[in-house]
């Protein structure tokens, strides 16, 4: 029973293959919006956590022209 259940046709596997790495990449990209993203606050004792962020603080997930690390703080504290 457990062979008829394993055999399947071998021109599956890279179909197999492509949609788990797409669920994978789906999924990782969705946890890191989830954690990483400063618009999404999770702590409730910290209603503004964007105002922790520094002009270093690379917060896009890839960015073509701009080094972060050169970047000077042009906004006032609050």
């Amino acid at each position: 029973v457990a062979r008829q259940v394993l055999s399947f046709p071998p021109s599956l596997i890279p179909l197999f293959v492509f949609i788990g790495t797409g669920a994978t990449g789906a999924t990782l990209y969705l946890l890191r919006l989830a954690l990483l993203n400063p618009d999404v606050c999770w702590d409730r004792n910290n209603p503004e956590p964007w105002n922790k962020l520094g002009p270093n603080d690379q917060y896009k997930f890839y960015s073509v022209n701009v080094d972060y690390s050169k970047l000077k703080k042009e906004r006032p504290d609050f």
